[in-house]
């Protein structure tokens, strides 16, 4: 193992439970093009860990499945536990060390610290990792190639804070492929505020109590002047499934709900133009004296086409605003 990576408990002790962010980070920067290996155990920190997207001073992150960076009760840090290319910003794919990744183990916020966050740099990777106990799960800011962070996240678990304020995936910077993801005890699974993003097979679960049920939200696009993508993508008991503000093209996606508890179901929603491409969407109602919307729009004059429409029960629904915009089946 120490000649394929640099193994951190050749450095520190995690006997006593200390804190040990200043050890890891020194690890971190002692170490430029290596990849750094965490065995099973808890590593508790006060303050994040933050690796370089400079080339030149990258390192790679893989921890062992049973490996726990942890926030410390002595919590101080400023937004995630791990910042992916959060000091000596480079924009460049060309020099060796630029592709680093974060991989496997579990992220624990403890309620009061993010997950992992891109901070910087082009085409990171993380995949494979649970994240628990975050306000936001995974958090990918403005990109360092004109906002674009080219970024591959996937295989990955996310469990919220349980609060209204808890989001699985916040995407800022452009163009990241987002696949095989998991989220629960989140209010909003994933808010995307950039373009030219592909998502596949994400599926936010609504976990929560049922207070403002109304806002909670699978999916918020609201990048308005460019395409996101979204393929096999399932929103799973949130009040709102797509809040689309943009366009988007969406290809075999999920809205079910299974409580007779909520007052509100709306598969998408949108308080502008709707002018999304949509294909092959499946909806579940399941309570009749809830307001049941395929598409609920304050704008009627959008140009967007929903094609070959699946329903459980088409007798649930309060509105038909939909039918403008339908081509193709409706499956009942």
């Amino acid at each position: 193992m120490s000649e394929m990576y640099i193994n951190v408990i050749d450095f520190i002790d995690l006997s006593s439970n200390n804190d040990v962010s200043d050890a890891i980070q020194n690890i971190i920067d002692s170490n430029p093009n290596k990849t750094i290996f965490f065995p099973d155990g808890k590593y508790y920190i006060s303050k994040p860990l933050i690796t370089p997207a400079e080339p030149a001073k990258t390192v790679s992150l893989k921890l062992d499945a049973y490996a726990q960076i942890i926030a410390a009760k002595n919590w101080n840090g400023n937004g995630a536990l791990i910042k992916l290319g959060g000091k000596y910003p480079a924009n460049d794919i060309r020099t060796n060390g630029s592709n680093s990744f974060f991989e496997g183990g579990i992220i624990d916020g403890c309620g009061v610290a993010d997950g992992i966050s891109i901070d910087g740099g082009r085409e990171t990777s993380v995949r494979n990792v649970s994240i628990k106990h975050t306000r936001i799960g995974v958090h990918i800011k403005y990109g360092a190639n004109n906002g674009s962070a080219d970024s591959d996240i996937f295989g990955i678990n996310i469990v919220g804070n349980g609060k209204q304020d808890s989001v699985g995936v916040l995407i800022e910077g452009w163009d990241n492929t987002l696949t095989n993801i998991r989220m629960s005890d989140v209010f909003t699974g994933v808010w995307i505020k950039s373009a030219g993003n592909m998502l596949r097979n994400v599926h936010p679960l609504y976990t929560l109590d049922y207070t403002d049920y109304e806002h909670s939200c699978g999916f918020i696009i609201d990048e308005k002047r460019h395409d996101n993508w979204f393929d096999f993508c399932y929103s799973d008991q949130f009040s709102i499934g797509f809040f689309v503000n943009a366009r988007v093209v969406m290809n075999n996606c999920f809205c079910f709900w299974y409580s007779p508890r909520e007052k509100q179901h709306i598969a998408i929603q949108s308080d502008s133009k709707f002018n999304a491409i949509v294909s092959n969407l499946t909806i579940g109602f399941c309570e009749e004296k809830a307001k049941n919307y395929v598409l609920k729009v304050d704008n009627n004059e959008g140009g967007g086409v929903i094609q070959n429409l699946i329903v459980n029960d088409i007798d649930l629904l309060n509105d038909k605003t939909f039918e403008k915009y339908l081509t193709g089946k409706i499956i009942s």
